[in-house]
């Protein structure tokens, strides 16, 4: 079904992995196009409950090809190719989990960003590297770092490129956790499968939330965390939840 990708369900949790290593999973035309398919298909399956994205080899992903792009016109690119795989992350319902196993550079890095969370191995890193080939970020970065890390450190890792590591990467707010590489695999496949088996509407309310809170005023939040409420109190879950609390048990959530 795909070349460059692998596509695999477990347990509720879909795994894509960027399949290119002897580029370090670099992004062409054709592993974008899988990408973006491989992400709506599992956005619509309802036997999927969350996502991980990881990548195979030694690289998360080394951002754009250059050897078959640099000739041709990036704006197209990035609305035709990388555009479309940011906004079907952060507007799908399901929650999305980075796998963060080695390196995430220039739009690999900016896709890491654009998952829910990142959970990194202490061999990993991300790097804004696009000043090296004079060029600015593109595919999401100059919206997320600032939001995440400020504006002064985000100019600081855009116009320097440089390399950071998993470490300094949690420590500045930019992950969420860092394992040892040895671990990353079943810290990662624990904290997806705890997001298989949560509230998924209420999960993707709340994701909904966030991307509307970063353009609205207090007073318009207030009133779509009302009619969000009314939603998420509409589900069977929230009914399960409720009746679990009464009885003192676990609830055991469906996703509905």
């Amino acid at each position: 079904m795909y070349k460059d990708i692998l596509y695999e369900i477990t347990q509720s949790v879909c795994i894509i992995t960027l399949n290119r290593p002897e580029v370090y999973n670099a992004i062409n035309e054709n592993i974008a196009n899988e990408l973006y398919k491989a992400i709506v298909d599992a956005s619509q399956d309802e036997n999927v409950r969350a996502i991980v994205l990881t990548g195979s080899g030694k690289a998360f992903c080394s951002g754009a090809d250059l050897k078959v792009d640099n000739n041709n016109s990036f704006g197209e690119i990035l609305r035709n190719r990388y555009n479309p795989i940011i906004l079907v992350i952060r507007n799908m319902s399901k929650p999305i989990i980075c796998k963060l196993n080695g390196i995430a550079v220039g739009a690999g890095s900016s896709l890491a960003l654009a998952c829910d969370m990142i959970i990194a191995s202490d061999e990993a890193s991300l790097s804004q590297i696009f000043i090296n080939i004079g060029l600015i970020p593109d595919a999401g970065s100059s919206f997320f770092l600032p939001r995440l890390i400020g504006a002064a450190k985000t100019f600081e890792l855009f116009s320097t490129g440089r390399k950071v590591s998993a470490k300094e990467a949690f420590d500045i707010g930019l992950i969420n956790k860092v394992v040892p590489s040895a671990d990353l695999d079943s810290a990662t496949l624990t904290l997806a499968t705890h997001y298989a088996n949560t509230p998924t509407v209420a999960i993707s309310l709340i994701k909904k939330l966030i991307n509307k809170s970063f353009n609205s005023s207090l007073e318009e939040m207030l009133e779509t965390e009302a009619e969000f409420q009314d939603l998420a109190g509409n589900t069977d879950d929230f009914r399960e939840g409720v009746k679990a609390f009464l009885e003192k048990r676990k609830p055991e959530f469906k996703g509905k």
